[in-house]
């Protein structure tokens, strides 16, 4: 029978956030998977719950958990209600909370193996989590889901970025919302007070632990050449590209199957394999 629960974490600025967990009931202690969203992104997306069973049942102990500042709230945590926190997230917000959700792993008194951790970054969060791994010994190995390699070339230039500078806010439409979606300037001056800290790639460098680049050879928001990169930078690294799979393996929102699409059960597959 599969545990499960949601727990609210204070992530950063004291603000409230959500964490929920997957286990399949046992008196042995058990290997912690731990997902972190992407842009725009949110812990209960399309399939992703339907993956953490998965992975409950293939004996691992599954975490998914909203970033603060995502936009959502602990009272609407699927849509963007507080637009506000979202103007203010910024990579160096998203490195600290999932340090914040390592803690709350080391301190739980669930039955997990606290020297197994592995962390799983989509999109946005395959940068994040290349970052915190290379600098955080707690973490055993490391999956990049159709990952980002370079936050530098993800921010406007030119004209766009004196724009932004100018009038202190820049907008994103949400697809799926069709909200426009405030960034502050701080995001982008957040970024270049840390570069040397935020650029993935040279944080890929550093990295000890086992690292799996899974990426979709037609993803059309993070191309796969960042999959490449990343391989070329990351030196325990293996690289795993699924054949005509797309940003998110052919889930969408909302996800009313009970079973994975067919590239995010192959994708899972890899995993699973790497992992044990």
């Amino acid at each position: 029978m599969i545990t499960s629960n949601n727990n609210i974490l204070i992530g950063e600025n004291g603000r409230a956030t959500l964490l929920d967990y997957k286990y399949e009931a046992t008196n042995q202690k058990l290997p912690v998977v731990v997902f972190c969203h992407g842009y725009k992104g949110f812990k209960d997306w399309g399939a992703w719950s339907l993956m953490g069973s998965a992975f409950a049942k293939a004996g691992f102990l599954f975490i998914k958990f909203n970033y603060s500042h995502n936009g959502g709230t602990v009272e609407e945590p699927i849509d963007f209600p507080d637009l506000d926190a979202f103007s203010k997230n910024n990579y160096s917000i998203e490195v600290r909370e999932t340090k914040i959700v390592l803690d709350w792993i080391e301190n739980t008194d669930l039955p997990v193996d606290k020297t197994k951790i592995n962390l799983i970054g989509h999109s946005r969060a395959g940068g994040i989590t290349t970052i915190v791994t290379a600098n955080d010994h707690r973490v055993s190995k490391l999956i990049t889901l159709a990952g980002v390699a370079d936050y530098a070339e993800r921010f406007p230039s030119g004209k766009a970025l004196e724009e932004w500078k100018e009038k202190g806010v820049m907008y994103v439409k949400n697809g799926r919302t069709k909200q426009d979606m405030p960034h502050l300037y701080q995001f982008f001056e957040d970024f270049k007070n840390n570069e040397e800290a935020l650029t993935i790639l040279k944080q890929a460098q550093k990295i000890k632990q086992p690292h799996l680049i899974l990426h979709g050879d037609n993803d059309e928001a993070v191309h796969v050449n960042d999959a490449h990169k990343l391989y070329e930078a990351s030196p325990n690294s293996q690289l795993k590209l699924i054949r005509d799979a797309n940003h998110v393996f052919g889930a969408s929102h909302p996800w009313h199957k009970d079973h994975l699409p067919e590239d995010l059960r192959q994708a899972m597959q890899c995993m699973v394999n790497f992992l044990s």
